[in-house]
């Protein structure tokens, strides 16, 4: 088996060959690695030997080989069928990978990330304010309730009046990224813990939001070191050995780390005790709190007392999820956030069709216009379609497998096969970005923000794929037991915030050049900087 997973395709045409020692992984894992990313899905190089190339191409090149860490071998998925199987059908063989479900239990404590199994669906796409159900919920009774949060959406105008405050008197750049950051984590901590982080009423900038936009960077700084280290760290010694152990190493993303870490579990902890206190207080005290205590951790809090003690969560678990829900909720969304509103400064004819379409519907809007809005729900599903916060994700097979694809690939000897056999403990990179990019999905304009498709038919080819994803036809809030089903709720807060956005104020690009760099949740910057997102903004007239 490990000869035949040897023969499959290797890398991306064009690129030379990997280090021993890093293998394709330290292009994989790059703030610059879209164009990596892009030719992996584009076209394959076979290898007869060392000098004589064959080059090939399916019509998918869904499946990838690429070289890991010490010549072992890995592969990059982004076909449907291959897809299907590892996000659904046998998830169970194609599990997280020790790296991230212990590395998340060391950064976020005992939360869903950091969990395997599928008594309960979970969210490892990170989007939103994701709430845990049985594991056979159906989409239908996802999209309940979500009108109870349309008027705490809607109501909360704060965020444009702060930033007319600023632009009242003429055109001015503003840290866009800075915002929407604010932003997702007020709604989030009023949707989904009761509790108010930041009103948007000063300029101080509260902790939290500093420690969460870097996080991301500062970890992917040493994504290839964590990758192997973090299951092997995991195990060595208590936990406050680790701690006296990560203090005298004398690494600086390491400390940095740490300290922000640290932040995110205080505050984690300061929430937890505040709904503790309510929760001992009675109901009028939960009542009585932003939400009503029908936010998702009064409801986890109120259920978990009335668990039999083989089921209830510990305090340490509780604070985990917390923990989890906030960080990945906020990174996440003011990412797709930020990006939407780089390609409306990008596209001001989209822009302004945008803006029309939200004067048309009126001042108060109500949540069935809101989703009635062609223009602006095509304008969401492209950016999630083209640019998914979260690229790609990480499995690893926990026995021998085959895997199945749509289309024949390719081997050394010249045949092709559709049934690939993977031995176990082999690491898998499942591409969100290469199967939302597929053109032979999508068609020959796939990498084109075209919201318009959105608003015709799309090609049969789409329907044809089978795309497991569970929004769209795409993968960008994931497929199967750990699938974000908070999408609902994440595509309200979009929806709400752009509406809120767009219709006061004219966004346009400011003199400096915004790069948006591939960490585990994309991010935007300009060279030399910490992660922003600077555009012109002025009243809209």
């Amino acid at each position: 088996m490990a000869s035949l997973i040897q023969a499959l395709l290797l890398i991306a045409t064009g690129l030379r060959r990997p280090l021993f020692l890093t293998g394709n992984l330290k292009e994989i894992y790059n703030f610059d690695a879209w164009d990596f990313h892009h030719k992996l899905g584009e076209k394959c190089e076979l290898f007869l030997s060392a000098s004589v190339p064959i080059t090939a191409q399916s019509p998918d090149g869904g499946v990838v080989r690429i070289d890991g860490m010490l010549g072992t071998k890995e592969l990059y998925v982004f076909d449907p069928r291959a897809l299907y199987q590892i996000m659904v059908k046998d998830q169970d063989i194609f599990e997280e990978t020790d790296s991230m479900i212990r590395g998340t239990r060391l950064m976020f404590g005992d939360g869903i990330l950091s969990t395997l199994g599928a008594t309960i669906n979970i969210c490892t796409c990170g989007f939103s304010s994701c709430e845990i159900q049985p594991q056979e919920s159906n989409t239908k009774s996802k999209g309940r309730g979500l009108t109870q949060f349309s008027p705490l959406l809607t109501s909360d105008t704060w965020l444009r009046a702060a930033l007319e405050s600023r632009v009242k008197q003429g055109p001015k750049e503003v840290d866009l990224l800075l915002w929407m950051t604010r932003t997702a984590l007020e709604l989030v901590g009023q949707a989904g813990l009761g509790y108010s982080f930041d009103p948007l009423e000063t300029d101080e900038i509260p902790p939290y939001i500093v420690s969460v936009k870097q996080l991301g960077v500062t970890m992917h700084k040493m994504a290839l070191s964590a990758r192997y280290l973090m299951p092997l760290v995991a195990e060595i010694g208590s936990a406050q050995f680790r701690r006296f152990m990560v203090n005298i190493v004398p690494w600086k993303n390491l400390h940095e780390t740490r300290d922000i870490l640290d932040t995110l579990y205080a505050t984690a902890v300061d929430i937890y005790n505040l709904k503790k206190a309510a929760l001992e207080a009675g109901d009028k005290a939960v009542s009585s709190q932003i939400a009503e205590g029908k936010d998702i951790i009064s409801i986890l809090m109120k259920e978990n007392v009335n668990a039999s003690s083989d089921e209830r969560l510990s305090e340490d678990e509780i604070i985990g999820q917390l923990n989890t829900l906030v960080f990945a909720a906020t990174d996440t969304t003011s990412s797709a956030l930020s990006r939407t509103l780089h390609i409306l400064a990008e596209r001001p004819d989209a822009q302004e069709k945008l803006r029309k379409e939200i004067r048309l519907a009126g001042v108060d809007i109500t949540y069935d216009q809101l989703n009635s809005m062609e223009w602006l729900d095509a304008v969401c599903r492209e950016t999630l379609r083209l640019y998914p916060p979260v690229s790609y994700l990480s499995r690893i097979t926990r026995k021998d497998v085959i895997l199945t694809t749509s289309t024949p690939v390719t081997t050394l000897d010249g045949s092709t096969t559709t049934e690939i056999p993977i031995p176990a403990e082999t690491n898998i990179l499942v591409s969100l970005l290469g199967s939302n990019r597929n053109p032979a999905i999508w068609g020959t304009d796939v990498l084109e923000w075209k919201p318009e498709r959105w608003l015709s038919p799309l090609p049969q080819s789409v329907a044809d794929a089978h795309v497991p994803g569970i929004y769209s036809n795409l993968m960008t809030f994931n497929a199967g037991g750990r699938a974000c089903i908070g999408f609902k709720f994440s595509q309200l807060e979009m929806k709400v915030i752009l509406c809120l956005l767009v219709e006061r104020f004219k966004f346009s690009l400011s003199d400096k050049d915004v790069a948006w760099q591939m960490s585990p949740i994309a991010v935007p910057a300009v060279e030399g900087t910490k992660p922003q997102l600077p555009l012109k903004v002025e009243l809209a007239v």
